[in-house]
């Protein structure tokens, strides 16, 4: 089971090919995904126990240095989030939708985790920055004032940051629009 997770964004391929190698080597973790994401970034997301993880992201940042873009622990990460990272969930029943959008990937992931503790929501989708422009998004569902709760506390996670580029709860979507977010 995966207590904890770790993830460091690059703005340099080769040297987030050398942080997933340090990461990796500095303590006990696993890796979940080592890739280039929009525009020309590098994603590395690990898991681990939480002492684990810290201690792999700083040896991480430490390697990274000033091409280090954003990154983060996340102790007791939601099941749910790691699920939805880079494919859509289908949902139970079709109810109120929130979409949170960031100019970071790290954003997306910390807000999918604090939106998905905040309410009983179901994520359908952590989107992480591959085709649009580095940007990434999060697209969840439930009931309307659950969606709404769930929102605001995602983009107040990473809202102070000012990675957040908008957020949005649709009370009543069309049952086509599921459609087009699966």
């Amino acid at each position: 089971m995966t207590s904890s997770i770790g993830f460091i964004e690059l703005s340099s391929i080769a040297k987030g090919i050398e942080v997933a190698d340090t990461v990796l080597k500095a303590a006990e973790v696993a890796l979940v995904l080592a890739h280039p994401t929009c525009p020309g970034k590098y994603s590395v997301l690990f898991s681990g126990d939480t002492a684990a993880v810290a201690s792999s992201l700083v040896a991480g940042e430490l390697t990274g240095g000033p091409l280090v873009v954003d990154s983060v622990v996340i102790p007791n990460i939601h099941a749910d989030v790691l699920r939805a990272i880079g494919m859509s969930v289908a949902p139970k029943a079709l109810n109120a939708v929130g979409v949170m959008e960031f100019f970071s990937i790290t954003a997306a992931i910390h807000a999918a985790d604090a939106a998905v503790k905040a309410a009983d929501v179901e994520l359908i989708d952590v989107r992480l920055g591959t085709g649009i422009g580095g940007k990434s998004f999060v697209v969840l569902t439930g009931d309307v004032a659950a969606v709404t709760e769930s929102v605001n506390c995602g983009a107040r996670a990473e809202g102070e940051k000012g990675l957040l580029v908008a957020s949005v709860v649709i009370p009543n979507p069309s049952p086509e629009l599921f459609e087009a977010l699966l």
